[in-house]
């Protein structure tokens, strides 16, 4: 069932195109008769109500069950938490951070990922294949030199010569 965000009155699809010149849907629902409630629901976030014990397949996932997920190395080190998910052609990509590599991407795919079961929360991968670099330290900042300052070209004011005789 689909309905607009913070309301329980479903809306049902009666067709949807892609907008030939530019990005996104033109979608009517069965509910909506008028221009002007469709221009009520313009800009409006959708929900749809999902069960994904009845909408998927053994293996699949919602992205918002990924998100949250802890990120550990096959050797149980910490690497951080998976804030988003993005696709790049047929490859969901997960976001990492809050690790103590720093923010990386993870592609996946299985030459990475050896346990993938968001539900549980865990995703386990091969950090040595991803070849995670820890970020260069940065040291105190009495331990930093610091850049010159750049001296400021600062135009002085000109006067004019006195005139002859004048002191």
């Amino acid at each position: 069932m689909l309905r607009r965000e913070g309301s329980e009155d479903p809306l049902t699809i009666v067709s949807a195109e892609p907008v030939a010149d530019g990005p996104g849907w033109r979608v009517r629902f069965r509910e909506v008769s008028d221009r002007n409630t469709a221009d009520a629901l313009r800009n409006a976030y959708l929900e749809a109500v999902v069960d994904p014990a009845r909408d998927l397949s053994r293996g699949e996932y919602y992205w918002h069950e990924v998100v949250g997920s802890a990120v550990r190395g096959v050797d149980g080190a910490e690497l951080g938490t998976v804030r988003d998910v993005y696709r790049v052609a047929e490859t969901e990509v997960f976001e990492v951070a809050g690790g103590p590599f720093g923010p990386f991407d993870l592609p996946a795919v299985r030459d990475f990922i050896r346990v993938f079961a968001p539900r549980r929360g865990e995703i386990v991968v091969d950090a040595e294949a991803l070849d995670l670099q820890m970020p260069p330290e940065r040291g105190a900042p009495e331990d930093r030199q610091r850049a010159p300052r750049r001296r400021t070209n600062k135009r002085t004011a000109r006067t004019k010569p006195a005139p002859d005789g004048a002191s």
